[in-house]
């Protein structure tokens, strides 16, 4: 028997953020079947241009994400949710960092995530919990790091 998660529903979602959220989730799934390193170098030149996306207009990406699709709004579901909340972002014309890395303590697991504004967006978990192996950030976030 196989499981199938229930989206979450976000009664503050309009029809416009669903129709656009379900796009980036259809946008986003060819893309998952490209290497990590391809992926990466794929959404650094999608990213080209774009503005440092905020927090709280990254947090209602990911929430219209997981709203329209299934598999976004599953356990199993990060890389997905991820690379379609950034590409939600980037059709507002701004781009969160996004994130691919393995948990920081036993045992061992790879996970995708966004962050903006130097914060996890939607992981109800500390920052140190994850170490970062891949990272694509806007160009102007990126210049400004040490």
């Amino acid at each position: 028997m196989s499981f199938h998660p229930v989206p979450e529903t976000h009664t503050g979602t309009t029809f416009a953020q669903r129709a656009a959220a379900r796009l980036a989730v259809a946008a986003a799934r060819p893309l998952l079947l490209l290497s990590p390193a391809r992926l990466g170098r794929f959404l650094r030149l999608v990213a080209r241009g774009a503005r440092p996306a905020g927090h709280d207009r990254t947090y209602r990406a990911r929430q219209a994400v997981t709203t329209v699709s299934a598999v976004c709004g599953g356990r199993e579901g990060c890389l997905p949710r991820s690379v379609a909340t950034a590409l939600l972002c980037r059709a507002r014309g701004e781009w969160p960092t996004w994130c691919v890395g393995v948990r920081a303590a036993p045992p061992f697991g790879a996970h995708a995530w966004v962050e903006a504004e130097g914060l996890l967006v939607g992981e109800e978990l500390p920052e140190s919990y994850f170490r970062v192996l891949i990272s694509v950030g806007s160009r102007t976030e990126e210049r400004s790091r040490p």
